[in-house]
């Protein structure tokens, strides 16, 4: 019998659900702007991932952070993937909820969704700002690191 776990999100998981936390992080939307990633591999096993990005709005590193996330997790294809933001926008857009209307967004949600497509069993789903502190914690030092 597989074990199960709850997720940031409520979501009951097995053990060997990978779970990934992302974050984007923009100081000025526009402006200088980080990403953050944690992915949790079965058996304890994390990954911890930030980056700058230079200048971009809040949306555009949200979108950035999904897509490195996934880029990141290929080889964890064929475990159940669970991806959670505190960005509504993106995980509404991802699942076909909402329109996605901003030219500098589109290629964002396509190249994320098609990257999606490469994975048996991948979810993603919003979850409030305080259950992601760690992907926020993340994404702000990638900021603070550039410029240290």
């Amino acid at each position: 019998m597989k074990r199960r776990q709850r997720s940031g999100g409520g979501e009951e998981l097995g053990t060997d659900t990978v779970t990934i936390y992302i974050d984007g992080a923009s100081r000025g939307n526009p402006g200088d702007a980080g990403i953050g990633i944690l992915i949790k591999e079965p058996g304890g096993k994390s990954r911890e991932i930030t980056k700058y990005l230079g200048t971009r709005t809040n949306n555009q590193a949200e979108y950035t952070a999904l897509i490195e996330a996934l880029e990141s997790a290929k080889d964890l294809n064929g475990h159940p993937i669970r991806i959670f933001t505190d960005s509504l926008l993106v995980a509404n857009q991802v699942n076909g909820l909402w329109k996605v209307k901003h030219a500098e967004i589109i290629p964002l949600n396509k190249k994320a969704r098609s990257l999606f497509s490469g994975f048996d069993d991948i979810r993603i789903r919003h979850i409030p700002r305080e259950q992601n502190s760690e992907a926020d914690r993340l994404a702000n030092q990638a900021i603070d690191e550039y410029f240290n």
